[in-house]
């Protein structure tokens, strides 16, 4: 593993397998898996690797967005676990993925230093999951709400939009990319896998 202080190094940076991990909330990781990336809440990864999968589990009120770029065959995904970093800007710096307005600008920086470049938004299919209403029975938070509506809205302003969303209801999702397929796959327990 290669540690990043407070950000990225181009000159470190090859087109093949990249997950950018939080180190006590301050660093950056930046790890080599050609088989598989994990990502946990706040966490990014990219992969243009043949074979690459990225995978999170347990999405609550989070939301996993997903971003394949058909030109280059890059994957991306970000765990994001609230919709505004106004409310913690210092784990906003150590983990821009956690929040939806600075892990979107991450996510898609970290396409363009994985693969290379990124292409046109039109180029790039955007696929949501999450949302769900798990620990809120009375609509208190509306976390999931509130994540998917902000995602949603940042994602616009980038001139992307979703063309597949599995958003809401009371169960959580563990989401799976394949890079060479270009599927998605969801999975909940007590419920048959499906494809997004």
């Amino acid at each position: 593993m290669l540690q990043i202080s407070g950000g990225f190094s181009d000159s470190f940076l090859k087109p093949d397998v990249r997950s950018l991990k939080p180190d006590a909330g301050k660093n950056y990781m930046l790890t080599q898996n050609p088989a598989k990336l994990t990502l946990g809440i706040g966490d990014i990864g990219a992969t243009v690797a043949e074979g690459g999968i990225i995978k999170t589990m347990a999405l609550g009120s989070c939301i996993a967005i997903m971003i394949l770029d058909r030109k280059t065959r890059c994957i991306a995904m970000d765990h994001v676990a609230l919709p505004d970093s106004s409310v913690s800007p210092d784990r906003a710096k150590g983990l821009p993925g956690y929040f939806a307005d600075t892990g979107i600008p991450v996510l898609l920086k970290t396409i363009q230093r994985v693969a290379g470049g990124i292409s046109r938004p039109t180029e790039l299919i955007v696929k949501l999951a999450g949302g769900a209403n798990v620990a809120d029975p009375n609509n208190t938070f509306n976390i999931g709400k509130r994540n998917a509506l902000a995602i949603k809205k940042i994602l616009w302003q980038h001139g992307m939009g979703a063309i597949a969303e599995d958003l809401g209801g009371f169960h959580s999702r563990t989401v799976t990319m394949d890079r060479d397929s270009g599927k998605i796959v969801l999975s909940c327990p007590g419920k048959s896998d499906w494809l997004l």
